[in-house]
Protein backbone atom coordinates (compact mmCIF):
# COMPACT_ATOMS: atom_id res chain seq x y z
CA UNK A 1 0.00 0.00 0.00
CA UNK A 2 1.15 3.57 -0.86
CA UNK A 3 1.95 5.99 2.28
CA UNK A 4 1.38 9.26 2.55
CA UNK A 5 2.24 12.43 4.74
CA UNK A 6 -0.67 13.84 6.46
CA UNK A 7 -0.47 16.98 7.69
CA UNK A 8 -3.03 17.83 10.79
CA UNK A 9 -3.94 21.03 12.40
CA UNK A 10 -4.33 21.09 15.63
CA UNK A 11 -6.27 23.67 18.34
CA UNK A 12 -4.79 26.76 19.10
CA UNK A 13 -5.94 26.17 22.45
CA UNK A 14 -8.83 24.71 23.22
CA UNK A 15 -9.65 21.70 23.04
CA UNK A 16 -13.06 21.29 21.58
CA UNK A 17 -11.55 22.71 18.27
CA UNK A 18 -9.56 19.49 17.53
CA UNK A 19 -10.96 18.42 14.18
CA UNK A 20 -12.06 14.92 13.64
CA UNK A 21 -10.36 14.36 10.57
CA UNK A 22 -7.16 15.21 12.39
CA UNK A 23 -7.85 12.67 14.99
CA UNK A 24 -8.68 10.21 12.86
CA UNK A 25 -5.32 10.74 11.11
CA UNK A 26 -3.49 10.69 14.12
CA UNK A 27 -4.92 7.12 15.52
CA UNK A 28 -3.88 5.75 11.95
CA UNK A 29 -0.90 7.08 11.40
CA UNK A 30 2.15 4.91 11.74
CA UNK A 31 4.09 7.53 13.29
CA UNK A 32 3.68 11.01 14.27
CA UNK A 33 6.43 13.49 13.84
CA UNK A 34 5.76 17.05 15.82
CA UNK A 35 7.16 20.25 16.42
CA UNK A 36 7.60 19.05 20.12
CA UNK A 37 6.57 16.11 21.12
CA UNK A 38 6.33 17.12 24.87
CA UNK A 39 3.15 19.56 23.14
CA UNK A 40 1.94 17.12 20.92
CA UNK A 41 2.50 14.06 23.02
CA UNK A 42 -0.07 15.66 25.82
CA UNK A 43 -2.11 16.07 22.98
CA UNK A 44 -2.79 12.62 21.98
CA UNK A 45 -2.78 11.94 25.71
CA UNK A 46 -6.03 13.76 25.98
CA UNK A 47 -7.36 11.51 23.76
CA UNK A 48 -6.06 8.99 24.80
CA UNK A 49 -4.20 7.73 21.82
CA UNK A 50 -0.48 6.34 22.65
CA UNK A 51 2.01 6.93 19.19
CA UNK A 52 5.40 6.63 18.57
CA UNK A 53 6.67 10.42 18.24
CA UNK A 54 9.41 11.61 16.47
CA UNK A 55 10.47 15.40 16.88
CA UNK A 56 10.84 17.07 13.84
CA UNK A 57 11.48 20.95 14.80
CA UNK A 58 13.09 23.74 12.54
CA UNK A 59 16.79 22.19 13.72
CA UNK A 60 15.79 18.65 12.03
CA UNK A 61 13.14 19.37 9.22
CA UNK A 62 16.12 19.74 6.75
CA UNK A 63 18.40 17.10 7.40
CA UNK A 64 15.21 14.62 8.07
CA UNK A 65 12.61 15.84 5.64
CA UNK A 66 14.65 13.53 2.48
CA UNK A 67 14.59 10.74 5.04
CA UNK A 68 10.99 10.76 5.69
CA UNK A 69 9.81 11.52 2.24
CA UNK A 70 11.34 7.94 1.90
CA UNK A 71 9.71 6.34 4.01
CA UNK A 72 6.25 7.71 3.28
CA UNK A 73 7.69 6.40 -0.22
CA UNK A 74 7.88 3.17 0.77
CA UNK A 75 4.73 2.51 2.64
CA UNK A 76 4.60 4.44 5.97
CA UNK A 77 1.48 6.82 7.07
CA UNK A 78 3.41 9.23 8.92
CA UNK A 79 1.33 12.45 10.74
CA UNK A 80 2.73 15.62 11.41
CA UNK A 81 2.28 18.14 14.07
CA UNK A 82 3.08 21.34 14.98
CA UNK A 83 2.36 22.84 18.49
CA UNK A 84 -0.78 24.40 17.59
CA UNK A 85 -2.55 25.34 14.48
CA UNK A 86 -2.08 24.32 10.70
CA UNK A 87 1.77 23.37 9.98
CA UNK A 88 2.97 25.02 6.83
CA UNK A 89 2.31 28.22 8.90
CA UNK A 90 5.29 29.64 9.73
CA UNK A 91 7.07 26.65 10.67
CA UNK A 92 8.96 23.63 9.40
CA UNK A 93 5.90 21.98 8.27
CA UNK A 94 6.51 23.62 4.72
CA UNK A 95 9.71 22.81 4.07
CA UNK A 96 8.28 19.21 4.41
CA UNK A 97 5.76 19.56 2.24
CA UNK A 98 7.21 20.61 -0.16
CA UNK A 99 10.17 17.86 -0.17
CA UNK A 100 7.17 15.61 -0.41
CA UNK A 101 5.44 17.20 -3.22
CA UNK A 102 9.38 17.09 -4.95
CA UNK A 103 9.40 13.48 -4.56
CA UNK A 104 5.99 12.86 -6.09
CA UNK A 105 4.84 11.43 -2.24
CA UNK A 106 1.41 11.40 -1.36
CA UNK A 107 0.16 14.43 0.52
CA UNK A 108 -2.34 14.99 2.49
CA UNK A 109 -3.83 18.44 4.01
CA UNK A 110 -6.79 18.34 6.53
CA UNK A 111 -8.41 22.06 7.47
CA UNK A 112 -8.70 23.03 10.30
CA UNK A 113 -7.64 25.82 13.23
CA UNK A 114 -5.45 28.60 12.02
CA UNK A 115 -4.39 31.72 14.21
CA UNK A 116 -3.63 33.79 10.43
CA UNK A 117 -7.69 33.63 9.46
CA UNK A 118 -8.98 34.16 13.44
CA UNK A 119 -7.17 36.85 14.13
CA UNK A 120 -7.80 38.66 10.94
CA UNK A 121 -11.67 38.12 12.16
CA UNK A 122 -11.33 39.11 15.27
CA UNK A 123 -9.60 42.04 14.50
CA UNK A 124 -13.16 43.80 12.85
CA UNK A 125 -10.76 45.00 10.46
CA UNK A 126 -12.69 46.85 7.26
CA UNK A 127 -10.03 45.53 4.74
CA UNK A 128 -11.31 42.95 2.10
CA UNK A 129 -7.90 41.72 1.78
CA UNK A 130 -4.98 40.34 4.16
CA UNK A 131 -1.14 40.25 4.03
CA UNK A 132 0.55 37.05 6.32
CA UNK A 133 4.00 38.34 7.07
CA UNK A 134 4.83 35.09 9.20
CA UNK A 135 6.48 36.12 12.11
CA UNK A 136 7.49 39.92 12.75
CA UNK A 137 11.50 41.10 12.44
CA UNK A 138 13.15 41.11 15.63
CA UNK A 139 15.43 44.09 14.93
CA UNK A 140 13.88 47.73 14.71
CA UNK A 141 15.91 48.60 11.51
CA UNK A 142 14.17 45.42 9.30
CA UNK A 143 10.69 46.45 10.72
CA UNK A 144 10.71 49.92 9.65
CA UNK A 145 12.03 48.61 6.06
CA UNK A 146 9.30 46.32 5.91
CA UNK A 147 6.33 48.30 7.05
CA UNK A 148 7.79 51.33 4.49
CA UNK A 149 7.35 48.64 1.60
CA UNK A 150 4.00 47.53 2.55
CA UNK A 151 2.52 50.88 3.87
CA UNK A 152 0.89 51.28 -0.18
CA UNK A 153 -0.52 48.15 -0.02
CA UNK A 154 -4.29 48.23 0.41
CA UNK A 155 -4.97 45.45 2.59
CA UNK A 156 -4.40 44.54 6.29
CA UNK A 157 -1.48 43.42 7.25
CA UNK A 158 -1.33 40.32 9.92
CA UNK A 159 1.93 39.23 11.52
CA UNK A 160 2.99 36.66 14.65
CA UNK A 161 4.56 38.21 17.27
CA UNK A 162 6.36 36.95 20.41
CA UNK A 163 4.69 38.42 24.00
CA UNK A 164 8.68 39.47 24.86
CA UNK A 165 8.76 41.52 21.90
CA UNK A 166 5.54 42.97 21.68
CA UNK A 167 6.27 46.23 23.02
CA UNK A 168 9.04 47.32 20.85
CA UNK A 169 7.07 45.46 17.78
CA UNK A 170 3.91 48.28 18.51
CA UNK A 171 5.88 51.19 19.39
CA UNK A 172 7.55 50.61 15.51
CA UNK A 173 4.18 50.35 13.92
CA UNK A 174 3.11 53.32 15.91
CA UNK A 175 5.80 55.37 14.60
CA UNK A 176 6.13 54.39 11.42
CA UNK A 177 2.11 53.73 10.66
CA UNK A 178 0.71 57.31 13.42
CA UNK A 179 -2.89 57.14 11.59
CA UNK A 180 -3.85 53.77 11.24
CA UNK A 181 -5.54 51.22 14.30
CA UNK A 182 -4.76 47.70 14.39
CA UNK A 183 -5.61 45.01 17.01
CA UNK A 184 -3.03 42.77 18.89
CA UNK A 185 -4.91 39.23 19.29
CA UNK A 186 -3.43 37.25 22.43
CA UNK A 187 -4.53 33.96 23.68
CA UNK A 188 -7.25 33.12 20.91
CA UNK A 189 -9.29 30.60 21.83
CA UNK A 190 -7.98 30.19 25.13
CA UNK A 191 -9.62 30.80 28.73
CA UNK A 192 -7.39 34.46 28.42
CA UNK A 193 -8.23 35.36 24.92
CA UNK A 194 -7.93 39.27 24.69
CA UNK A 195 -8.40 41.19 21.43
CA UNK A 196 -7.37 44.92 22.11
CA UNK A 197 -7.97 47.32 19.31
CA UNK A 198 -7.77 51.26 18.62
CA UNK A 199 -4.82 53.72 17.16
CA UNK A 200 -1.54 52.35 16.87
CA UNK A 201 -0.35 54.36 19.40
CA UNK A 202 -2.79 54.14 21.55
CA UNK A 203 -2.25 50.07 21.63
CA UNK A 204 1.11 50.63 22.12
CA UNK A 205 0.88 52.67 24.90
CA UNK A 206 -1.80 50.42 26.84
CA UNK A 207 0.61 47.49 26.38
CA UNK A 208 4.07 49.47 27.74
CA UNK A 209 2.37 50.03 30.83
CA UNK A 210 1.88 46.41 31.52
CA UNK A 211 4.22 44.66 34.00
CA UNK A 212 4.33 41.85 31.78
CA UNK A 213 2.34 40.26 28.36
CA UNK A 214 1.89 36.16 28.64
CA UNK A 215 0.80 33.96 25.65
CA UNK A 216 0.57 33.57 21.82
CA UNK A 217 -0.12 36.79 19.94
CA UNK A 218 -1.04 38.24 16.34
CA UNK A 219 -0.98 41.57 15.17
CA UNK A 220 -3.49 43.02 12.63
CA UNK A 221 -2.76 46.31 11.34
CA UNK A 222 -5.44 47.90 9.34
CA UNK A 223 -4.82 48.83 5.43
CA UNK A 224 -4.22 52.73 4.75
CA UNK A 225 -6.74 55.74 6.13
CA UNK A 226 -8.28 58.02 4.50
CA UNK A 227 -6.22 60.54 6.46
CA UNK A 228 -2.99 58.43 5.69
CA UNK A 229 -3.74 58.60 1.71
CA UNK A 230 -4.43 62.10 1.75
CA UNK A 231 -1.14 62.73 3.84
CA UNK A 232 0.84 60.80 1.55
CA UNK A 233 -0.80 62.25 -1.56
CA UNK A 234 0.08 65.85 -0.01
CA UNK A 235 3.67 65.07 0.56
CA UNK A 236 4.49 63.54 -3.12
CA UNK A 237 2.79 66.46 -4.53
CA UNK A 238 5.54 68.64 -2.33
CA UNK A 239 8.46 66.56 -3.30
CA UNK A 240 7.46 66.73 -6.94
CA UNK A 241 6.88 70.22 -6.89
CA UNK A 242 10.60 70.26 -5.55
CA UNK A 243 12.28 67.76 -8.13
CA UNK A 244 10.02 69.56 -11.11
CA UNK A 245 11.67 72.86 -10.07
CA UNK A 246 15.48 70.81 -10.05
CA UNK A 247 14.35 69.68 -13.84
CA UNK A 248 13.49 72.96 -14.69
CA UNK A 249 16.66 74.45 -13.80
CA UNK A 250 18.27 71.57 -15.99
CA UNK A 251 16.79 72.60 -19.02
CA UNK A 252 14.01 69.52 -19.24
CA UNK A 253 10.62 70.26 -21.23
CA UNK A 254 7.95 70.10 -19.61
CA UNK A 255 6.29 66.71 -21.20
CA UNK A 256 10.04 65.10 -20.02
CA UNK A 257 9.37 66.60 -16.93
CA UNK A 258 6.24 65.29 -16.18
CA UNK A 259 6.99 61.41 -17.33
CA UNK A 260 10.04 61.76 -14.98
CA UNK A 261 7.55 62.97 -11.64
CA UNK A 262 5.27 60.38 -12.89
CA UNK A 263 7.22 57.40 -12.42
CA UNK A 264 9.17 58.89 -9.49
CA UNK A 265 6.33 59.61 -7.53
CA UNK A 266 3.04 58.21 -8.91
CA UNK A 267 1.36 60.89 -9.43
CA UNK A 268 -1.04 60.66 -12.04
CA UNK A 269 0.18 62.23 -15.87
CA UNK A 270 -2.32 64.83 -15.64
CA UNK A 271 -1.05 66.06 -12.10
CA UNK A 272 2.80 65.57 -12.82
CA UNK A 273 2.20 67.40 -15.92
CA UNK A 274 0.30 70.47 -14.43
CA UNK A 275 3.53 70.58 -12.16
CA UNK A 276 5.94 70.49 -14.55
CA UNK A 277 3.98 73.50 -16.05
CA UNK A 278 4.40 75.58 -13.09
CA UNK A 279 7.80 74.38 -12.35
CA UNK A 280 8.31 76.08 -16.20
CA UNK A 281 6.77 79.32 -15.27
CA UNK A 282 3.75 78.28 -17.42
Amino acid sequence: MPGKLVICPTPLGNLKDMPPRALEALRDADVVCAEDTRVTGKLLSAFGLEKRLERLDENLVGERAASIVERVLSGEAIAYCTDAGMPGVSDPGLRLVRAAREAGADVVVLPGPTAVATAYVASGSANAAFYFGGFFPRKDAARRSLLDSLKALDAALVFYESPNRIVGALEVIADVLPHRELAVCRELTKLHEEVVRGATGEVYRSFAERDAVKGEIVIVIDGPSVEEQAHAAETAAQSAAERAAQLSAEGLRPKAIAKTLAAEFGVSRNEAYDIALEAAGR
